[in-house]
Protein backbone atom coordinates (compact mmCIF):
# COMPACT_ATOMS: atom_id res chain seq x y z
CA UNK A 1 0.00 0.00 0.00
CA UNK A 2 1.37 3.39 -1.08
CA UNK A 3 2.10 6.02 1.76
CA UNK A 4 -1.04 7.19 3.72
CA UNK A 5 -1.98 10.53 2.49
CA UNK A 6 -4.01 12.52 4.86
CA UNK A 7 -4.95 11.90 8.32
CA UNK A 8 -8.99 12.99 8.32
CA UNK A 9 -9.18 14.06 12.37
CA UNK A 10 -12.91 14.36 13.45
CA UNK A 11 -13.77 15.78 17.04
CA UNK A 12 -16.47 14.05 19.25
CA UNK A 13 -18.75 17.16 17.97
CA UNK A 14 -18.01 16.81 14.67
CA UNK A 15 -20.30 13.44 13.96
CA UNK A 16 -21.31 14.40 10.31
CA UNK A 17 -20.74 12.24 7.56
CA UNK A 18 -20.76 14.86 5.02
CA UNK A 19 -18.70 17.24 7.09
CA UNK A 20 -16.00 19.46 5.22
CA UNK A 21 -12.92 17.09 5.95
CA UNK A 22 -14.40 14.60 3.74
CA UNK A 23 -14.22 16.98 0.80
CA UNK A 24 -11.86 15.59 -2.04
CA UNK A 25 -10.92 12.60 0.44
CA UNK A 26 -10.02 9.09 -1.01
CA UNK A 27 -10.74 5.76 1.15
CA UNK A 28 -8.05 4.24 -0.92
CA UNK A 29 -5.50 7.05 0.39
CA UNK A 30 -6.69 8.76 2.89
CA UNK A 31 -7.72 7.04 6.90
CA UNK A 32 -10.18 9.03 8.95
CA UNK A 33 -8.79 9.78 13.06
CA UNK A 34 -10.76 9.47 15.75
CA UNK A 35 -9.98 9.49 19.79
CA UNK A 36 -11.96 9.11 23.04
CA UNK A 37 -9.70 10.88 25.25
CA UNK A 38 -9.82 11.20 29.60
CA UNK A 39 -8.94 15.07 28.99
CA UNK A 40 -12.17 15.59 27.71
CA UNK A 41 -13.93 14.44 30.53
CA UNK A 42 -11.49 15.75 33.31
CA UNK A 43 -10.78 19.11 32.09
CA UNK A 44 -13.95 19.87 33.46
CA UNK A 45 -15.32 17.75 36.43
CA UNK A 46 -18.02 16.79 33.19
CA UNK A 47 -21.27 14.60 34.47
CA UNK A 48 -21.92 10.83 33.43
CA UNK A 49 -24.41 11.62 31.10
CA UNK A 50 -22.56 14.52 29.01
CA UNK A 51 -19.32 11.42 29.01
CA UNK A 52 -21.72 8.96 27.57
CA UNK A 53 -23.59 10.98 25.12
CA UNK A 54 -19.92 11.91 23.51
CA UNK A 55 -18.81 8.51 23.81
CA UNK A 56 -21.90 6.91 22.39
CA UNK A 57 -22.90 8.90 19.90
CA UNK A 58 -19.17 8.51 18.46
CA UNK A 59 -18.73 5.28 18.87
CA UNK A 60 -21.80 5.35 16.29
CA UNK A 61 -20.46 7.64 13.97
CA UNK A 62 -17.28 5.23 13.86
CA UNK A 63 -19.54 2.48 13.21
CA UNK A 64 -21.19 4.63 10.08
CA UNK A 65 -17.64 5.71 8.62
CA UNK A 66 -17.25 1.87 8.19
CA UNK A 67 -20.32 1.26 6.90
CA UNK A 68 -19.89 3.90 4.25
CA UNK A 69 -16.61 2.07 3.50
CA UNK A 70 -13.78 4.44 5.29
CA UNK A 71 -11.14 3.50 6.90
CA UNK A 72 -11.10 4.65 10.61
CA UNK A 73 -8.31 4.61 13.39
CA UNK A 74 -10.71 4.85 16.32
CA UNK A 75 -8.69 4.78 20.03
CA UNK A 76 -11.22 3.85 22.68
CA UNK A 77 -11.26 5.27 26.07
CA UNK A 78 -10.67 1.64 27.72
CA UNK A 79 -7.54 0.66 25.58
CA UNK A 80 -5.33 -0.29 27.76
CA UNK A 81 -2.53 2.35 26.29
CA UNK A 82 -4.85 5.26 25.94
CA UNK A 83 -2.53 8.47 26.57
CA UNK A 84 -5.59 10.72 28.08
CA UNK A 85 -4.91 13.59 26.13
CA UNK A 86 -6.34 14.62 22.32
CA UNK A 87 -2.57 15.80 21.77
CA UNK A 88 -0.72 13.12 23.36
CA UNK A 89 -3.49 10.58 20.91
CA UNK A 90 -2.96 12.52 17.56
CA UNK A 91 0.93 12.44 18.33
CA UNK A 92 0.82 8.52 18.37
CA UNK A 93 -1.33 8.40 15.70
CA UNK A 94 0.85 10.26 13.31
CA UNK A 95 3.94 8.21 14.39
CA UNK A 96 1.98 4.88 13.59
CA UNK A 97 0.13 5.85 10.71
CA UNK A 98 2.82 8.29 9.21
CA UNK A 99 0.40 10.86 7.15
CA UNK A 100 1.20 13.33 4.73
CA UNK A 101 -0.79 15.97 5.95
CA UNK A 102 -3.45 16.70 8.71
CA UNK A 103 -7.59 17.53 6.90
CA UNK A 104 -10.48 18.60 9.27
CA UNK A 105 -13.14 21.00 9.92
CA UNK A 106 -12.57 23.51 12.32
CA UNK A 107 -13.24 22.76 15.84
CA UNK A 108 -15.51 24.44 18.03
CA UNK A 109 -13.37 25.14 20.42
CA UNK A 110 -10.50 27.43 20.75
CA UNK A 111 -8.47 25.14 23.22
CA UNK A 112 -9.03 21.83 21.43
CA UNK A 113 -7.62 24.19 17.51
CA UNK A 114 -4.86 24.88 19.63
CA UNK A 115 -3.73 21.83 21.02
CA UNK A 116 -4.28 20.43 17.13
CA UNK A 117 -2.15 23.25 15.83
CA UNK A 118 0.44 22.48 18.56
CA UNK A 119 0.71 18.84 17.28
CA UNK A 120 0.85 18.98 13.36
CA UNK A 121 3.99 22.05 14.25
CA UNK A 122 5.63 19.68 16.44
CA UNK A 123 5.21 16.83 13.69
CA UNK A 124 6.17 19.22 10.91
CA UNK A 125 2.53 18.44 8.80
CA UNK A 126 0.66 20.23 6.96
CA UNK A 127 -2.94 21.09 8.43
CA UNK A 128 -5.18 21.97 6.07
CA UNK A 129 -8.30 23.25 8.00
CA UNK A 130 -11.70 23.66 6.39
CA UNK A 131 -15.01 25.66 7.27
CA UNK A 132 -17.55 24.16 8.98
CA UNK A 133 -20.76 23.80 6.82
CA UNK A 134 -22.88 23.40 9.44
CA UNK A 135 -23.27 26.97 10.70
CA UNK A 136 -25.54 29.83 8.51
CA UNK A 137 -22.38 31.70 8.68
CA UNK A 138 -18.73 32.14 9.18
CA UNK A 139 -16.42 33.18 11.88
CA UNK A 140 -15.05 35.78 9.13
CA UNK A 141 -18.62 37.05 8.58
CA UNK A 142 -19.24 37.61 12.21
CA UNK A 143 -16.09 39.49 12.47
CA UNK A 144 -16.95 41.13 9.62
CA UNK A 145 -20.36 42.66 11.02
CA UNK A 146 -18.53 43.20 14.20
CA UNK A 147 -16.38 45.83 13.14
CA UNK A 148 -16.73 49.33 13.71
CA UNK A 149 -19.51 48.55 16.25
CA UNK A 150 -19.23 49.87 19.80
CA UNK A 151 -21.57 47.83 20.74
CA UNK A 152 -22.96 43.94 19.42
CA UNK A 153 -26.29 42.82 19.53
CA UNK A 154 -27.93 39.45 18.47
CA UNK A 155 -30.68 41.43 16.76
CA UNK A 156 -28.61 43.08 14.38
CA UNK A 157 -26.95 39.94 13.53
CA UNK A 158 -30.51 37.88 13.57
CA UNK A 159 -31.86 40.31 10.86
CA UNK A 160 -28.87 40.10 8.46
CA UNK A 161 -28.99 36.75 8.55
CA UNK A 162 -32.40 36.07 7.83
CA UNK A 163 -32.52 38.63 4.99
CA UNK A 164 -29.40 36.96 3.73
CA UNK A 165 -30.49 33.37 3.81
CA UNK A 166 -34.14 34.62 3.24
CA UNK A 167 -35.83 32.80 6.43
CA UNK A 168 -39.41 33.55 7.12
CA UNK A 169 -39.58 36.45 4.90
CA UNK A 170 -41.39 38.01 2.37
CA UNK A 171 -39.40 39.74 0.07
CA UNK A 172 -36.96 42.27 2.00
CA UNK A 173 -39.52 42.52 4.85
CA UNK A 174 -40.06 39.79 7.67
CA UNK A 175 -42.77 37.78 7.33
CA UNK A 176 -46.07 38.75 9.46
CA UNK A 177 -44.24 42.37 9.46
CA UNK A 178 -41.95 42.25 12.66
CA UNK A 179 -39.11 40.62 13.39
CA UNK A 180 -39.41 39.42 17.18
CA UNK A 181 -42.46 37.83 18.37
CA UNK A 182 -41.29 37.88 22.16
CA UNK A 183 -43.99 39.66 23.70
CA UNK A 184 -46.46 36.81 21.97
CA UNK A 185 -43.90 33.94 23.69
CA UNK A 186 -43.38 34.92 27.67
CA UNK A 187 -47.08 33.51 29.31
CA UNK A 188 -46.80 31.24 32.62
CA UNK A 189 -48.88 28.29 32.70
CA UNK A 190 -51.20 29.79 35.28
CA UNK A 191 -52.70 28.44 38.57
CA UNK A 192 -53.72 24.81 36.29
CA UNK A 193 -50.32 24.28 35.53
CA UNK A 194 -49.53 23.10 32.05
CA UNK A 195 -51.87 21.21 28.97
CA UNK A 196 -50.99 18.17 28.16
CA UNK A 197 -47.24 17.36 27.49
CA UNK A 198 -46.86 15.22 24.62
CA UNK A 199 -43.86 12.69 25.58
CA UNK A 200 -40.38 13.41 24.42
CA UNK A 201 -38.36 11.32 21.70
CA UNK A 202 -36.69 8.89 23.83
CA UNK A 203 -34.30 6.50 22.45
CA UNK A 204 -33.57 2.93 24.44
CA UNK A 205 -29.66 2.10 24.72
CA UNK A 206 -28.51 -0.43 22.47
CA UNK A 207 -25.52 -2.62 22.61
CA UNK A 208 -23.31 -0.19 21.85
CA UNK A 209 -24.88 2.56 24.35
CA UNK A 210 -24.97 0.02 26.84
CA UNK A 211 -21.61 -0.81 26.45
CA UNK A 212 -20.45 2.63 27.17
CA UNK A 213 -22.83 3.32 30.07
CA UNK A 214 -21.35 0.54 31.70
CA UNK A 215 -17.77 1.98 30.90
CA UNK A 216 -18.78 5.42 32.20
CA UNK A 217 -20.41 4.28 35.43
CA UNK A 218 -17.48 2.51 36.49
CA UNK A 219 -14.54 4.73 35.04
CA UNK A 220 -16.26 8.28 36.22
CA UNK A 221 -17.91 6.65 39.34
CA UNK A 222 -17.38 10.19 41.48
CA UNK A 223 -18.52 12.14 39.09
CA UNK A 224 -21.73 13.63 39.16
CA UNK A 225 -25.20 13.05 37.65
CA UNK A 226 -27.52 10.29 36.96
CA UNK A 227 -27.20 7.09 33.85
CA UNK A 228 -30.67 6.03 34.98
CA UNK A 229 -32.65 8.19 32.41
CA UNK A 230 -29.94 7.77 29.66
CA UNK A 231 -32.18 8.03 26.30
CA UNK A 232 -30.38 11.15 24.05
CA UNK A 233 -30.13 10.04 20.38
CA UNK A 234 -26.63 9.20 19.71
CA UNK A 235 -27.11 8.23 15.84
CA UNK A 236 -28.02 10.73 12.98
CA UNK A 237 -31.09 8.52 12.60
CA UNK A 238 -32.14 9.28 16.19
CA UNK A 239 -31.25 12.84 16.01
CA UNK A 240 -34.02 13.35 12.90
CA UNK A 241 -36.25 11.21 14.56
CA UNK A 242 -36.09 13.93 17.75
CA UNK A 243 -36.52 16.52 15.01
CA UNK A 244 -39.62 15.41 13.38
CA UNK A 245 -41.17 14.89 16.40
CA UNK A 246 -40.53 18.43 18.03
CA UNK A 247 -41.85 19.86 14.54
CA UNK A 248 -45.05 17.55 14.43
CA UNK A 249 -45.80 17.99 18.38
CA UNK A 250 -43.78 20.71 20.68
CA UNK A 251 -43.73 23.37 17.82
CA UNK A 252 -46.70 24.64 18.12
CA UNK A 253 -46.92 25.59 21.37
CA UNK A 254 -43.14 26.12 21.76
CA UNK A 255 -43.53 30.01 21.95
CA UNK A 256 -45.95 30.52 24.39
CA UNK A 257 -44.66 28.77 27.06
CA UNK A 258 -40.73 28.86 26.62
CA UNK A 259 -40.35 30.92 29.44
CA UNK A 260 -42.48 28.86 31.70
CA UNK A 261 -41.82 26.65 34.73
CA UNK A 262 -43.23 23.40 36.41
CA UNK A 263 -42.04 21.92 39.19
CA UNK A 264 -40.37 18.55 38.07
CA UNK A 265 -41.55 19.18 34.45
CA UNK A 266 -37.63 19.12 32.64
CA UNK A 267 -38.85 18.41 29.14
CA UNK A 268 -42.39 20.73 28.50
CA UNK A 269 -42.48 22.19 25.40
CA UNK A 270 -38.78 22.79 24.36
CA UNK A 271 -37.00 20.89 21.55
CA UNK A 272 -34.53 18.73 23.07
CA UNK A 273 -32.48 19.28 19.69
CA UNK A 274 -29.29 21.34 21.26
CA UNK A 275 -27.12 18.27 21.71
CA UNK A 276 -27.74 16.50 18.21
CA UNK A 277 -27.34 19.94 16.82
CA UNK A 278 -23.72 20.43 18.72
CA UNK A 279 -22.72 16.69 17.96
CA UNK A 280 -23.69 17.72 13.85
CA UNK A 281 -26.03 15.10 14.18
CA UNK A 282 -28.26 17.41 12.46
CA UNK A 283 -27.58 20.67 10.86
CA UNK A 284 -28.80 24.00 11.54
CA UNK A 285 -29.79 24.63 8.17
CA UNK A 286 -32.39 21.40 8.13
CA UNK A 287 -33.52 22.01 11.74
CA UNK A 288 -34.64 25.84 10.77
CA UNK A 289 -35.74 24.94 7.44
CA UNK A 290 -37.79 21.73 8.80
CA UNK A 291 -39.87 24.64 11.49
CA UNK A 292 -40.45 27.42 8.53
CA UNK A 293 -42.07 24.43 6.64
CA UNK A 294 -43.97 23.47 9.31
CA UNK A 295 -45.65 27.35 9.91
CA UNK A 296 -46.26 27.66 6.25
CA UNK A 297 -48.64 24.60 6.24
CA UNK A 298 -50.24 25.93 8.91
CA UNK A 299 -48.91 23.68 11.53
CA UNK A 300 -47.46 26.43 13.75
CA UNK A 301 -47.79 29.62 14.59
CA UNK A 302 -45.65 32.75 13.72
CA UNK A 303 -44.58 33.58 17.09
CA UNK A 304 -43.32 30.28 17.76
CA UNK A 305 -41.80 29.51 14.61
CA UNK A 306 -39.81 32.54 15.03
CA UNK A 307 -39.24 32.27 18.69
CA UNK A 308 -37.57 28.62 17.85
CA UNK A 309 -35.70 29.93 14.49
CA UNK A 310 -34.39 33.01 17.05
CA UNK A 311 -32.50 30.44 19.03
CA UNK A 312 -30.91 28.39 16.52
CA UNK A 313 -30.36 31.65 13.62
CA UNK A 314 -29.98 33.82 16.24
CA UNK A 315 -28.28 33.60 19.55
CA UNK A 316 -26.78 30.27 18.00
CA UNK A 317 -25.18 31.74 15.32
CA UNK A 318 -24.38 35.18 17.44
CA UNK A 319 -22.64 33.59 20.66
CA UNK A 320 -20.54 31.52 18.18
CA UNK A 321 -19.22 34.49 16.33
CA UNK A 322 -18.70 35.98 20.19
CA UNK A 323 -16.30 33.35 21.39
CA UNK A 324 -14.40 33.01 18.01
CA UNK A 325 -14.10 36.96 18.03
CA UNK A 326 -12.46 37.25 21.76
CA UNK A 327 -11.20 34.07 22.59
CA UNK A 328 -8.71 33.54 24.47
CA UNK A 329 -9.00 36.89 26.72
CA UNK A 330 -13.06 36.15 27.06
CA UNK A 331 -12.71 32.68 29.44
CA UNK A 332 -11.01 35.19 31.83
CA UNK A 333 -13.67 37.96 32.21
CA UNK A 334 -14.78 39.09 34.83
CA UNK A 335 -16.09 42.10 34.72
CA UNK A 336 -18.25 42.44 37.99
CA UNK A 337 -15.20 41.21 40.08
CA UNK A 338 -17.36 38.55 41.37
CA UNK A 339 -15.00 36.06 43.36
CA UNK A 340 -17.46 33.97 45.82
CA UNK A 341 -17.23 29.80 45.41
CA UNK A 342 -19.73 28.25 43.89
CA UNK A 343 -21.87 26.71 46.54
CA UNK A 344 -21.30 22.76 47.11
CA UNK A 345 -25.19 21.98 46.80
CA UNK A 346 -25.32 22.95 43.13
CA UNK A 347 -23.12 19.07 42.92
CA UNK A 348 -26.31 17.41 45.15
CA UNK A 349 -29.09 19.89 44.62
CA UNK A 350 -29.42 19.89 48.50
CA UNK A 351 -30.95 22.98 48.86
CA UNK A 352 -34.47 24.59 50.61
CA UNK A 353 -34.89 27.07 47.44
CA UNK A 354 -37.53 24.93 45.86
CA UNK A 355 -36.81 26.37 41.98
CA UNK A 356 -33.09 25.94 42.84
CA UNK A 357 -33.34 22.18 44.12
CA UNK A 358 -36.20 21.59 41.35
CA UNK A 359 -33.36 22.72 38.32
CA UNK A 360 -30.79 21.26 40.31
CA UNK A 361 -32.76 17.81 40.87
CA UNK A 362 -33.45 17.40 37.05
CA UNK A 363 -30.17 18.78 35.85
CA UNK A 364 -28.39 16.22 37.95
CA UNK A 365 -30.77 13.16 36.95
CA UNK A 366 -31.34 14.33 33.07
CA UNK A 367 -28.09 15.90 32.19
CA UNK A 368 -30.73 18.82 31.01
CA UNK A 369 -32.54 21.49 31.88
CA UNK A 370 -34.47 24.13 29.76
CA UNK A 371 -32.71 27.74 28.95
CA UNK A 372 -35.26 29.72 31.75
CA UNK A 373 -33.97 27.44 34.46
CA UNK A 374 -30.24 28.24 33.31
CA UNK A 375 -30.48 31.70 32.82
CA UNK A 376 -33.31 32.55 35.59
CA UNK A 377 -32.95 29.89 38.26
CA UNK A 378 -29.22 28.37 38.12
CA UNK A 379 -27.70 31.27 36.31
CA UNK A 380 -29.87 33.85 38.20
CA UNK A 381 -28.49 33.05 41.59
CA UNK A 382 -24.78 32.53 41.16
CA UNK A 383 -25.41 36.22 39.17
CA UNK A 384 -26.84 37.58 41.94
CA UNK A 385 -24.90 35.53 44.78
CA UNK A 386 -21.29 37.08 43.35
CA UNK A 387 -20.02 33.52 42.14
CA UNK A 388 -16.29 33.51 40.42
CA UNK A 389 -18.01 33.54 36.67
CA UNK A 390 -14.78 30.70 35.70
CA UNK A 391 -16.62 28.48 38.12
CA UNK A 392 -20.17 29.10 36.74
CA UNK A 393 -18.55 28.13 33.20
CA UNK A 394 -16.94 24.84 34.73
CA UNK A 395 -20.20 23.90 35.92
CA UNK A 396 -22.05 24.41 32.97
CA UNK A 397 -19.91 22.76 30.91
CA UNK A 398 -19.72 20.26 33.24
CA UNK A 399 -23.36 19.05 33.70
CA UNK A 400 -25.45 19.52 30.31
CA UNK A 401 -25.34 16.73 27.79
CA UNK A 402 -25.35 19.77 24.87
CA UNK A 403 -22.56 21.61 26.87
CA UNK A 404 -20.03 22.85 24.45
CA UNK A 405 -17.05 25.47 25.17
CA UNK A 406 -18.34 27.68 22.15
CA UNK A 407 -21.60 27.71 22.88
CA UNK A 408 -21.99 27.36 26.72
CA UNK A 409 -19.17 29.79 27.66
CA UNK A 410 -21.00 33.32 26.12
CA UNK A 411 -24.15 32.09 27.65
CA UNK A 412 -22.94 31.67 30.91
CA UNK A 413 -20.44 33.72 31.53
CA UNK A 414 -21.93 36.80 29.24
CA UNK A 415 -25.68 36.13 29.26
CA UNK A 416 -25.92 34.84 32.12
CA UNK A 417 -23.32 36.47 34.64
CA UNK A 418 -22.22 39.47 33.01
CA UNK A 419 -19.26 38.97 32.92
CA UNK A 420 -18.43 40.13 29.75
CA UNK A 421 -19.30 43.90 30.64
CA UNK A 422 -22.35 43.96 28.19
CA UNK A 423 -20.76 42.37 25.30
CA UNK A 424 -23.40 39.81 24.86
CA UNK A 425 -25.82 41.82 27.06
CA UNK A 426 -27.38 44.76 26.95
CA UNK A 427 -27.72 44.87 30.91
CA UNK A 428 -27.45 41.68 33.78
CA UNK A 429 -30.24 39.67 33.51
CA UNK A 430 -31.24 40.46 37.63
CA UNK A 431 -34.31 39.76 38.72
CA UNK A 432 -36.29 38.81 42.67
CA UNK A 433 -37.93 36.40 43.52
CA UNK A 434 -41.30 37.45 42.28
CA UNK A 435 -40.19 36.96 38.71
CA UNK A 436 -39.89 33.85 39.66
CA UNK A 437 -42.96 33.22 41.61
CA UNK A 438 -44.79 34.42 38.22
CA UNK A 439 -43.35 32.12 35.88
CA UNK A 440 -43.93 28.83 37.60
CA UNK A 441 -45.05 27.20 40.75
CA UNK A 442 -42.40 26.51 42.75
CA UNK A 443 -43.15 29.62 45.72
CA UNK A 444 -46.32 27.63 46.63
CA UNK A 445 -45.38 25.64 49.75
CA UNK A 446 -41.79 26.92 49.12
CA UNK A 447 -40.56 27.79 52.99
CA UNK A 448 -39.69 31.21 51.60
CA UNK A 449 -41.59 34.12 50.72
CA UNK A 450 -40.51 36.12 47.28
CA UNK A 451 -42.27 39.36 48.95
CA UNK A 452 -39.98 39.46 51.93
CA UNK A 453 -36.00 40.23 51.45
CA UNK A 454 -35.58 40.53 55.29
CA UNK A 455 -36.64 38.59 58.42
CA UNK A 456 -37.11 34.63 58.42
CA UNK A 457 -39.00 33.68 55.64
CA UNK A 458 -36.98 36.28 52.99
CA UNK A 459 -36.79 34.85 49.67
CA UNK A 460 -32.58 34.63 48.87
CA UNK A 461 -33.05 35.62 45.46
CA UNK A 462 -35.17 38.64 46.16
CA UNK A 463 -32.67 39.59 49.12
CA UNK A 464 -29.88 39.26 46.90
CA UNK A 465 -31.06 41.18 44.45
CA UNK A 466 -31.39 43.94 45.76
CA UNK A 467 -27.87 43.16 47.75
CA UNK A 468 -26.67 42.66 43.76
CA UNK A 469 -28.07 46.56 43.11
CA UNK A 470 -26.82 47.94 46.08
CA UNK A 471 -23.09 46.24 45.82
CA UNK A 472 -22.84 47.54 42.01
CA UNK A 473 -25.29 50.65 42.37
CA UNK A 474 -22.74 53.28 41.22
CA UNK A 475 -22.25 50.92 38.04
CA UNK A 476 -25.33 50.42 37.40
CA UNK A 477 -27.06 53.64 37.47
CA UNK A 478 -24.99 54.04 34.12
CA UNK A 479 -26.97 51.41 32.19
CA UNK A 480 -29.91 52.85 30.67
CA UNK A 481 -31.51 49.89 30.60
CA UNK A 482 -30.80 49.84 34.87
CA UNK A 483 -32.41 53.17 35.19
CA UNK A 484 -35.62 51.89 36.32
CA UNK A 485 -33.80 49.18 38.83
CA UNK A 486 -31.45 51.30 40.05
CA UNK A 487 -34.13 54.64 41.18
CA UNK A 488 -36.52 51.82 43.06
CA UNK A 489 -33.36 51.49 45.51
CA UNK A 490 -32.71 55.24 45.78
CA UNK A 491 -36.35 55.14 47.41
CA UNK A 492 -34.68 52.53 50.23
CA UNK A 493 -33.78 54.39 53.42
CA UNK A 494 -30.53 53.33 54.71
CA UNK A 495 -32.23 51.13 57.89
CA UNK A 496 -33.96 48.82 55.07
CA UNK A 497 -30.15 48.88 53.07
CA UNK A 498 -28.11 48.08 56.06
CA UNK A 499 -31.03 45.11 57.01
CA UNK A 500 -30.63 43.76 53.42
CA UNK A 501 -26.85 43.16 53.61
CA UNK A 502 -26.87 41.60 56.67
CA UNK A 503 -29.65 39.38 55.38
CA UNK A 504 -27.54 38.69 52.47
CA UNK A 505 -24.35 38.24 54.38
CA UNK A 506 -26.23 35.43 56.46
CA UNK A 507 -27.04 33.86 53.48
CA UNK A 508 -23.64 33.60 51.98
CA UNK A 509 -22.77 32.27 55.40
CA UNK A 510 -24.98 30.16 55.43
CA UNK A 511 -24.62 28.49 51.82
CA UNK A 512 -20.48 28.01 53.08
CA UNK A 513 -18.67 30.86 50.28
CA UNK A 514 -18.01 33.65 52.48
Amino acid sequence: MSRLRHLLVVLGDQLDLQASCFDGADKQHDTVWMAEVAEESTHVWSSKPRIALFLAAMRHHAQALRSAGWRVDYRRLDDTDNLGSLGAELRAGIVRLKPQGLVMTAPGDWRVLEAIKAVAAECKLPLDIREDRHFFSTVQEFAAHAKGRKQLRLEYWYRELRARHQVLMDGDQPLGGQWNFDADNREAFGKDGPPPIPAPARFQPDETTRGVLQLVAERFASHPGSLDSFAWPVTREQALQSLARFIRERLPHFGRWQDAMWTGEVWLFHSHLAAALNLKLLTAHEVVHAAEAAHRRGKADLASTEGFIRQILGWREYVRGVYWLHMPQYLQRNALGAKRALPDFFWNAQTDMACLRDALELTLQHGYAHHIQRLMVTGLYTLLLGVDPQQVHGWYLSVYVDAVEWVELPNSLGMSQYADGGVMASKPYVASGKYLQRMGNHCKGCRYDPAQATGDRACPYTTLYWDFLLRHEQALAKNPRMVMQVKNLKRMDEGKRAAIQAQALAHVQAVGVG
